[in-house]
C-alpha cells in the first residue's frame, strides 16, 4: 500500500467521521434507520468531495484531529469570554461610552480549522465581528475599540484564544 493511498483513504475516513458527526447533531436521533443513513450518506459524499475538504498538503501537518483536552478547556474560555463581553458591551452601550474601529491584525495560527475557529469566536464575542479572514490576516469590527495598532488590538481582541488554539489543533 503506497503513502498516497494510505493518505487518500485517511482523508476519506476523517471526511466522512466529520460529516457524520455533524448528521448527528442536526438529526439529534439516535434510532438505528438514522444512524445508518447518515453514515451511508457521509461515506457517500466523502468519497466524492474529500478531496474539498482536507487538502493534499495537510498530510505534513497534524491539524486534522483536535486535542480534545485543550478543546474542552477553549470551549470553557469561550463560554467566559462571552459571558464577560456580553456585560461589557451592555454597559458600554447603556453609558454611550463606545468607540467603533475596523481593525486589521494577523494571527500566527498555522492550521486553516484553527483561523476559522478564532474567527468564529472572535463573531460570537459581544462587540466584535470578523469582517474577513485571509491566510493569517483578520479584519475585525471592534465596538470598544483602545489602540489603533494593530498587534494591540490583536492581542486585545484574541487574548488567550489563540494561545489555546495552537495546542487544539498543532
Amino acid at each position: 500500500m503506497t503513502s498516497s493511498f494510505k493518505w487518500t483513504l485517511t482523508r476519506i475516513v476523517l471526511t466522512s467521521l466529520y460529516l457524520f458527526a455533524g448528521w448527528m447533531l442536526f438529526t439529534g436521533s439516535t434510532n438505528l434507520q438514522t444512524m445508518a443513513t447518515g453514515a451511508a450518506f457521509s461515506l457517500l459524499i466523502a468519497l466524492t468531495t474529500f478531496k474539498l475538504f482536507i487538502d493534499d498538503d495537510e498530510a505534513a501537518r497534524r491539524t486534522l484531529i483536535p486535542r480534545l483536552h485543550w478543546l474542552v478547556v477553549y470551549l470553557f474560555l469561550l463560554v467566559y469570554k462571552v459571558y464577560l463581553s456580553s456585560f461589557q458591551t451592555a454597559l458600554a452601550v447603556l453609558r454611550n461610552d463606545y468607540n467603533p474601529r475596523v481593525v486589521h491584525f494577523r494571527t500566527r495560527l498555522n492550521s486553516d480549522i484553527a483561523r476559522s475557529v478564532v474567527a468564529g469566536s472572535i463573531t460570537l464575542t459581544p462587540g466584535t465581528i470578523t469582517l474577513e479572514l485571509t491566510d493569517d490576516h483578520l479584519v475585525v469590527h471592534w465596538l470598544q475599540s483602545t489602540t489603533t495598532h494593530s498587534r494591540f488590538a490583536g492581542n486585545i481582541i484574541k487574548g488567550s484564544m489563540e494561545a489555546i488554539l495552537k495546542k487544539v489543533w498543532i
